[in-house]
């Protein structure tokens, strides 16, 4: 796997940021504002841990993040609960336990990517597995009317029926492809409100 070491990479070591990928969480969170000071947010496939630093500077100290991936991290932020666990495991309501009593989550991301094999349809339905399930979570864990979901998904044959089920769920979808993921990448994003 190639490391790519462009502009986005460089920023990211120069802010302080862990990957190149916090730069697709803040174009959405600026064309969609994601995130209000004190909400909490449930981070899946967080590691190496940008989207959950970048989560927890906009939350404030009222705000909690909850950081699930299945390789461990630490020094996210004072807001920050790392839980390393595979999410096909993971039940909702020990998710919903982890943020505390009286607290709900306000947003799901999932930036979620599998391992890849270099077969683009393996690959894809790979990818359309973990966003189920990040979807899931959403489904489970956001209340009725409320919340927002981001998630990572690679294009294909599945895709359509995929933003179908998010339609499903939730009252607004929209396709969004940051300018800093790269050009030859096949992963697009869908933010759900």
């Amino acid at each position: 796997m190639k490391k790519v070491q462009d502009h986005y990479f460089h920023k990211a070591r120069k802010e302080g940021y862990r990957a190149r990928s916090v730069y697709k969480l803040q174009e959405a969170d600026r064309k969609f504002r994601i995130f209000k000071k004190g909400s909490c947010v449930l981070d899946l496939g967080a590691a190496p841990g940008a989207w959950s630093q970048y989560a927890s500077k906009r939350l404030g100290k009222a705000g909690r993040v909850i950081s699930v991936d299945i390789n461990g991290m630490k020094g996210l932020g004072p807001n920050v609960t790392v839980l390393k666990g595979d999410i096909y495991e993971l039940e909702p309501q020990f998710l919903q336990d982890c943020l505390g009593k009286g607290r709900h989550f306000d947003i799901v991301l999932s930036d979620m990517a599998p391992r890849t094999t270099g077969n683009r349809s393996v690959d894809h339905l790979r990818s359309i597995a973990l966003a189920e399930t990040a979807l899931s979570f959403a489904n489970s864990l956001l209340l009725p009317g409320r919340g927002c979901f981001y998630c990572k998904v690679f294009e294909g044959s599945d895709l359509l029926e995929f933003r179908q089920r998010c339609q499903e769920v939730f009252k607004s979808v929209k396709t969004f492809k940051p300018k800093s993921s790269r050009a030859e990448s096949v992963e697009i994003f869908l933010f759900c409100k």
